[in-house]
């Protein structure tokens, strides 16, 4: 019994030993076109889009082993979606726990954290695609409130996604445009501000997070911002990449871009869906692009239910897009 006692001892102080040896992660910061660390050195943010801590915590893998394989990715940073509904659901206190708990696993791992509020629709009118984004500007603003209080000083929450996707889905959800969207922003970073001012503001552009094509001449007129683009493969036709500069790209030589989701899958594939039927070309073309132009990213999704998957289960063997992202997340890591 006491060399069982010992043993249990001496694991526990090497978990312990391991979990010091984690180095603080440096604030980050927007400057110019690059994200930047407290020292000055630029950083380009790659990792994994999560889905909802709410469903993983049900299906039993909201845990450090979860965030571990995605650490065995290659990834540097990875990101919560946090569905309106969810977070009601389940309870604010209980809701924001988990988020504690990620929030430690990814510090234990180095890795930094995109806090999502997932909601797709039109924020303006408080109309939604489906219920369980629904919310209202009052609701997000307390949840942005609520984060900034928790989260103030933990360099760990690097970004807060402001709102997933921006739509009215071809006007069946209200009046939307740019011209309107970028002031609703604006007060929403005014709202979060005053009790932290030391995140990254990540602001989506129209059409379900895509068009960034008005930014240039119309930026959000908030410090620490930056912008983000969901460029599924349907969203535009082959050859893709003078699309892509025109739609959003051209905004990363002036501004830092975080592409939070993004992925592909065949036809035939569980769940295939527009806009993200295609295949590797679309994989090369856009990790190509990214590198180019320096864009950091997290693919969709690191759950084997929300296609497209980068997983086809708990085991976490990678999907077909799994495959050739992993490879992609791996390639440059030291």
């Amino acid at each position: 019994m006491k060399t069982m006692s010992k043993l249990f001892f001496v694991v526990a102080l090497l978990f312990a030993v391991c979990i010091s040896n984690a180095k603080p992660l440096e604030k980050i910061s927007v400057k110019g076109k690059d994200f930047v660390t407290e020292s000055g050195k630029v950083i380009r943010l790659k990792g994994v889009s999560f889905s909802d801590p709410d469903k993983l915590e049900k299906n039993g893998q909201w845990n450090k082993r979860y965030f571990q394989e995605a650490k065995n990715w290659g990834c540097n940073i990875v990101r919560f979606a946090v569905h309106p509904t969810a977070l009601n659901n389940r309870g604010w206190d209980a809701y924001f726990k988990l988020v504690d708990d990620g929030v430690k696993w990814a510090a234990e791992l180095e890795m930094y954290v995109i806090i999502d509020w997932h909601s797709i629709g039109n924020l303006n009118t408080e109309k939604f695609s489906n219920k369980m984004y629904n919310t209202t500007m009052a609701e997000t603003v307390k949840f942005w409130q609520t984060v900034a209080k928790r989260y103030k000083g933990n360099p760990t929450v690097a970004v807060y996604e402001l709102f997933n996707e921006p739509t009215n889905e071809s006007g069946k959800l209200g009046e939307l445009t740019w011209t309107t969207w970028k002031p609703t922003l604006e007060k929403l970073i005014d709202e979060i501000a005053p009790i932290d001012n030391e995140k990254i503001y990540l602001v989506a552009g129209m059409d379900w997070g895509y068009l960034l094509d008005e930014v240039i001449e119309n930026p959000v007129n908030r410090k620490n911002v930056a912008y983000c683009t969901h460029p599924y493969p349907m969203k535009r036709e082959k050859p893709w990449e003078p699309k892509w500069e025109k739609d959003w790209g051209h905004v990363a030589d002036k501004y830092p871009i975080l592409a939070t989701e993004f992925g592909f899958m065949g036809k035939d594939e569980r769940g295939a869906h527009v806009p993200c039927i295609s295949d590797e070309s679309y994989g090369e073309a856009i990790i190509n692009y990214f590198d180019k132009k320096g864009i950091s990213y997290t693919p969709w999704c690191f759950d084997p239910d929300w296609p497209p998957t980068l997983i086809t289960d708990w085991n976490f063997t990678p999907s077909r897009q799994g495959k050739f992202f992993k490879a992609a997340l791996l390639k440059h890591v030291k």
